[in-house]
């Protein structure tokens, strides 16, 4: 059962068309799966004769929560309305591109999608194209590259049904929702939120969906359930999953071993993440030096200018072992890279109003340094 939950953590589904062995391994454990899901997360499972999927809804939505692909407004909006488009299709039902922007151009909020121009384009291929790689559509016939550079050509695509379950189900009317915190809110209306079941799932959740949890964000009953049941929770987790479990005052994660596949890990295998090793060394030392000093809750804030010092110091210090990409990048661009990974990572959040950086426990975790023989500059 846990190479198969660990499946379900790790994907947003399993889809039957894609992979037929793995759709039916999953359906053989989903009793046990089900079981854990619904005892320690709280979380739905979807089972159907096109997919099984595991509704992994958050308890602090955070940035990297978003989808990745996206980088405007508008590439959200055509989604939604793809997906409304898609709603009233039945599976392997075919229609053609021209047929999707005129249904956008008539139920697009605001101001009215001119297709004519090549960034509304290039914005719904981008959609599209997430759409056919998270399996929802299918292309038929066509290059969706001809429709970049003309907006009368055509694209035949295919509805998989998928789409229907791509939206999380709300068990209230959404239309009476007036702020984004609104979506947030619990389902558990008639319980006491930090007692009992509701607040379980709430700390699963924070542990396995996010890379950290924080006592300075979200519930403090939180950490308070971790004071008395946290020994019972990390024997849990160990045993299904090849991970450890720390706990400290104002912090907890999950640690996950080589065999665990139930998410995106730091670090990757690649230089954003080499450089960020760099960068924790040194923040590390500020701390044990008391340059920076550390909360009650182990946070520390930063000077938003000493901050991207620091990271230019890396550059200059370590420089030479980075890819030329890095290396010949200007200190700009390069600061705003690291900040933005790390601010993707959950291992810092930035606090533009006070120009300074708010640094998370994550850091004082790992680091990495470069082997003795090095040659600095």
């Amino acid at each position: 059962m846990n190479s198969e939950l660990e499946q379900l953590l790790n994907k947003r589904w399993i889809l039957k068309s894609e992979d037929k062995e793995l759709y039916y391994k999953v359906r053989d454990s989903i009793g046990e799966i089900r079981k854990f899901a619904s005892d320690k997360l709280g979380c739905q499972i979807i089972e159907n004769a096109l997919l099984v999927k595991m509704e992994k809804i958050p308890v602090v939505a955070e940035s990297f929560m978003g989808i990745q692909e996206f980088s405007s407004k508008e590439e959200y909006a055509f989604l939604c309305i793809l997906l409304m488009f898609l709603e009233d299709k039945d599976a392997q039902e075919q229609f053609i591109l021209s047929q999707l922007t005129e249904y956008i151009a008539a139920n697009m909020p605001g101001e009215p999608v001119d297709w004519t121009l090549f960034t509304s384009r290039r914005r719904l291929i981008k959609v599209l194209r997430y759409a056919v790689e998270q399996g929802m559509i299918e292309v038929t016939d066509g290059n969706d590259n001809s429709f970049m550079d003309n907006e009368s050509e055509e694209v035949l695509y295919e509805n998989t049904g998928a789409s229907r379950y791509f939206m999380r189900s709300f068990t209230h009317d959404i239309m009476e929702y007036t702020y984004p915190d609104d979506f947030t809110k619990s389902d558990w209306f008639d319980v006491d939120e930090d007692r009992g079941m509701a607040r379980r799932h709430r700390v699963y959740k924070r542990l396995l969906f996010a890379p950290g949890m924080y006592r300075s964000e979200g519930s403090q009953e939180d950490f308070e359930y971790l004071k008395y049941y946290g020994r019972r929770l990390s024997e849990d987790l160990e045993k299904t999953f090849d991970c450890h479990v720390h706990i400290h005052k104002g912090s907890a994660f999950v640690i996950v071993g080589d065999e665990c596949k139930i998410g995106t890990v730091f670090p990757g295998n690649n230089v954003n993440s080499d450089v960020m090793l760099l960068v924790f060394g040194e923040i590390q030392d500020k701390i044990k030096n008391h340059i920076w000093k550390e909360t009650a809750d182990e946070i520390c804030t930063a000077d938003e200018i000493d901050f991207e010092r620091l990271i230019i110091d890396v550059k200059e210090k370590y420089g030479e072992g980075f890819t030329k990409k890095y290396r010949e990048m200007t200190d700009s661009e390069f600061v705003e890279i690291v900040l933005e990974q790390m601010e993707l990572w959950k291992f810092i959040r930035r606090i533009p109003e006070n120009r300074q950086i708010m640094i998370y426990p994550a850091i004082g975790k790992i680091k990495g340094c470069y082997p003795d023989d090095f040659s600095y500059k």
